[in-house]
């Protein structure tokens, strides 16, 4: 039985090792082709910067070729970190997306830098630019509609195109943004979970209704590890978890090997690492299944957005063949 509840993707754009980016990308691409096919409801590639195994750096630019390659699914961003960009940049890309791909494109908000300082600093843009987020979403979604709030200027493409808005983030704050503007809501409960439940329930209650929606709308984000045995899942989970404890401890952790990965795991440091990564469905599809309802009801989530952390890309396919079989077909 599929799931009683849409699926959507988050595709970090991995470049698996020993692959070139090209590669990465190839795959991206195929995932969406597939994607399309087996029913799921969008795919949102995420702004990451200076990192060489996240492939999706420029989020607008990845969406073009993923469109212009696909037929139907929707695409967007998971996200955009907005204080990197000025709203009208923004809204000229994404608006140019939704000239050439009409009702396909969405664009989902962050006020992260989605990076280190230093290469905050490189990309030119102020550290304080995350202060007036409210205020540059407000701006941007604007210009995306028939009214500027910048006299004179309006974004060409973008203007009248109406591309819908998504609040992202993993703290109260965002679900504030997002309930006081009344626009969805998508939670990073794949990575920083702590205040999830915190965090919708405030959305919930301060939900103001606003000419896109009427009536809040979560999406939580949730890692998914389907396998053909529970064993083999769980081995891959391990898998994963080695390779978030090498990203955490720099170039240095590059050399770790696995025993000395597996140590630093079972310390006391290393529960954070585990931590982040709790909401996490390890098992076959009807493992899989059960732990996505029961979490989908934990989150109070309207619908769910899945990454598949798997390292190796021929078990990084076979949980998205695997979880494709309980989709929900929206096609």
């Amino acid at each position: 039985m599929p799931l009683p509840l849409p699926l959507s993707i988050l595709d970090l754009a991995t470049v698996a090792r020993g692959e070139t980016v090209a590669q990465g990308l190839e795959a991206s691409t195929l995932l969406a082709q597939r994607a399309e096919e087996w029913g799921f409801r969008r795919i949102w590639y995420a702004e990451h910067h200076n990192m060489g195994s996240i492939a999706s750096a420029a989020t607008s630019v990845l969406i073009a070729h993923v469109a212009a390659h696909t037929e139907r699914i929707t695409l967007g961003s998971g996200g955009v970190m907005l204080p990197n960009h000025s709203p009208l940049q923004i809204a000229e890309q994404f608006g140019t997306l939704a000239e050439l791909h009409p009702g396909r494109i969405e664009l989902g908000l962050g006020r992260a830098p989605g990076t280190d300082q230093a290469t905050v600093a490189a990309l030119r843009r102020d550290p304080r630019a995350s202060e007036t987020f409210p205020q540059d979403v407000q701006e941007l979604q604007a210009f995306l509609g028939t009214t500027s709030l910048v006299p004179g200027v309006e974004a060409h493409p973008g203007r009248g195109t109406g591309v819908p808005l998504t609040i992202l983030g993993s703290s109260l704050y965002g679900a504030q943004v997002a309930a006081a503007l009344g626009l969805p809501y998508g939670f990073a409960s794949h990575f920083a979970p702590d205040a999830l439940e915190q965090a919708v329930a405030l959305y919930r209650r301060e939900f103001r209704p606003s000419e896109q929606l009427s009536a809040p709308h979560v999406l939580a984000g949730v890692n998914v590890i389907a396998a053909d045995s529970d064993d083999e899942a769980q081995q891959i989970q391990r898998e994963v978890q080695r390779s978030r404890v090498r990203l955490f401890t720099g170039r240095r952790g590059a050399s770790l090997t696995d025993a000395e990965a597996d140590a630093v795991l079972d310390s006391a440091s290393g529960g954070q690492i585990r931590s982040m990564t709790r909401y996490t469905a390890v098992g076959t599809p009807d493992t899989v299944t059960a732990y996505l309802e029961d979490f989908a009801a934990h989150a109070d989530a309207d619908e769910l957005i899945v990454t598949g952390p798997a390292p190796r890309r021929e078990s990084w396919w076979r949980s998205w063949e695997l979880l494709a079989t309980k989709v929900q077909n929206t096609s």
